[in-house]
């Protein structure tokens, strides 16, 4: 066989015009970091060249010239939603990253283009966007990186590092409409046929107080499918937000008449996440009084009287919580906070 495709080469070389390339590594190997802000999904594909002791700033990176802003290929960096870049909204996309240095201020460039070599072909026409940033002083980076750093649910910081240098490049995303956005889309898909998803939808506008006519409106259209704890008090929350609260407190004894233990317990400690202590310990107050046989309740309604302060009725109702439960672990973790108390 061997001898028959060197044969072959012989009579024919112009067949194959060369050798296949041989895969090695890459003297500035190509490199991805992402991060998700709030749902906003950002990632950076980029090469990394390494400083190699040669002055980097104003040397191998002239100043005053557009640069790739790392290696090889274009920098590219994507968005899954619009983001904020220095007061400018950039839609959703995919980018080709430049950057234009000097000794003291840069230039961010965000271009259309994201599949060109460097910036050799780059055309200042195809500019999204451009923005002045400040570099910084950094611990040094021998091969470049690029770095989210503290990410909230609506903003992150992109930074480019190396050599001695950090570019910070501040970005935002308003969360709660991306949020919002995606709840329209959700409760359109397999979701629709269930009402926990339309009052899931609801109650998470309530609680952000965003977009609060229409969480009105897939809150009633749950209650239509299934009037259900959660749905109610979803709705009353709504009503409180439109100054309805009597119409709230109306619609929270309806959900109140048909829970479960369970139903109580999570709504408690939903309301022990918000800093809403006392009314926390009214619901599990009550789930004490519907459930007197269950430890759980006792425990829960401990741990919101100890949040509350009240080391008194805290100890009280674990060491009630403690004669009733049997689980071991349970019973140790018990003990443990009763220690805490003394």
């Amino acid at each position: 066989m061997r001898r028959a495709i060197l044969a072959l080469l012989a009579a024919a070389p112009g067949l194959i015009a060369q050798a296949p390339a041989l895969i090695l590594p890459e003297a500035s190997p190509r490199a991805t970091v992402s991060q998700k802000v709030g749902l906003t999904d950002m990632k950076v594909t980029y090469n990394r060249p390494a400083v190699k002791g040669r002055q980097v700033w104003g040397g191998l990176v002239p100043y005053g010239a557009v640069w790739r802003a790392g290696a090889n290929e274009n920098t590219v960096v994507t968005f899954s939603t619009p983001v904020t870049v220095g007061g400018t909204t950039l839609p959703s996309g995919r980018y080709g990253l430049h950057m234009l240095p000097t000794a003291s201020e840069w230039t961010v460039i965000f271009s259309s283009q994201s599949h060109g070599w460097g910036s050799f072909s780059y055309d200042p026409k195809e500019d999204l966007m451009r923005v002045k940033v400040t570099p910084v002083a950094a611990e040094p980076m021998e091969r470049l990186a690029y770095t989210f750093d503290d990410p909230t649910d609506k903003a992150v910081t992109l930074s480019l590092r190396w050599e001695k240098l950090r570019v910070p490049i501040p970005l935002e995303v308003d969360t709660k409409q991306v949020v919002v956005a995606s709840l329209r889309d959700q409760v359109r898909g397999l979701g629709q046929f269930f009402p926990e998803i339309w009052s899931a939808a609801a109650g998470w506008c309530a609680r952000n107080d965003v977009n609060l006519d229409e969480a009105m409106t897939w809150a009633d259209h749950s209650l239509a499918m299934k009037e259900t704890f959660g749905g109610l008090r979803v709705k009353a929350a709504l009503l409180d937000k439109k100054g309805d609260a009597k119409g709230a407190e109306t619609l929270r004894a309806k959900a109140l008449g048909i829970a479960t233990e369970v139903e109580v317990n999570q709504a408690g400690y939903g309301l022990l996440g918000q800093k809403k202590v006392d009314e926390a310990i009214a619901l599990f107050q009550k789930n004490v009084k519907d459930h007197p046989a269950s430890w759980n309740v006792y425990d829960s309604l401990a741990e919101a009287y100890a949040l509350k302060g009240d080391k008194a009725q805290a100890i009280s109702n674990y060491r009630r919580a403690f004669e009733m439960v049997k689980a071991e672990d349970q019973r140790a973790r018990i003990q443990e906070e009763l220690a805490k108390l003394k």
